[in-house]
């Protein structure tokens, strides 16, 4: 005999963790009520994602696969390039209820997705002519500007009687990029 034995297939993936954690929303999910989605006992689903951080570090991974552009960001195309990720993290944090908020606090972060994202992103402000160290400074403006901005629509944050338009915050960020050394300042010296 070979060991195979056959039997059921798998009733869990991390495909359909994923899709079950998204499909209702993350602000109060629980493992339990997560169980519950997929039909399958609390066990099972712990054989599968060790608690809520791995959860959400699953979810990430599935998030920012489907943010970050396909294409590589030249000199020519970095703001393009950037302003599309803006708007594909705009599109998917705000479509899940939840996650803008999740990812605008402070919390570890997945290093698998989050470091896609940021070598990314460092990459189309290297190709805008940047250093590596003003690379990542311009990556912690963006990503954090970006990432607050979300996180403060998504909780409804009131800043007066109109609505805060993601464009208008967007094209203004994207002018002041990429950073630069400042001129002296008396706070520098």
């Amino acid at each position: 005999m070979t060991g195979n034995r056959p039997g059921r297939p798998a009733r869990l993936s991390r495909e359909r963790i994923v899709a079950a954690a998204l499909d209702g929303g993350l602000a109060e999910l629980t493992m339990r009520e997560l169980a519950a989605r997929l039909d399958v006992s609390h066990a099972a689903l712990y054989r599968w994602v060790r608690d809520r951080d791995a959860l959400m570090d699953l979810v990430s991974a599935a998030i920012v696969e489907r943010i970050v552009p396909a294409t590589e960001p030249t000199a020519a195309t970095w703001r393009e390039w950037l302003a599309a990720l803006a708007w594909a993290m705009h599109d998917e944090f705000l479509a899940v209820p939840g996650f803008a908020s999740h990812v605008a606090r402070p919390h570890r972060h997945d290093p698998a997705s989050f470091g896609l994202l940021r070598d990314r992103a460092r990459a189309a402000f290297t190709a805008a002519g940047c250093s590596p160290a003003m690379a990542e400074q311009s990556w912690r403006i963006f990503g954090l500007g970006v990432v607050q901005w979300l996180g403060g629509a998504e909780a409804g944050l009131d800043l007066g009687p109109e609505t805060s338009r993601f464009d208008l915050y967007l094209d203004v960020l994207l002018r002041g990029l990429p950073a630069r050394e400042p001129a002296e300042h008396p706070r520098t010296q």
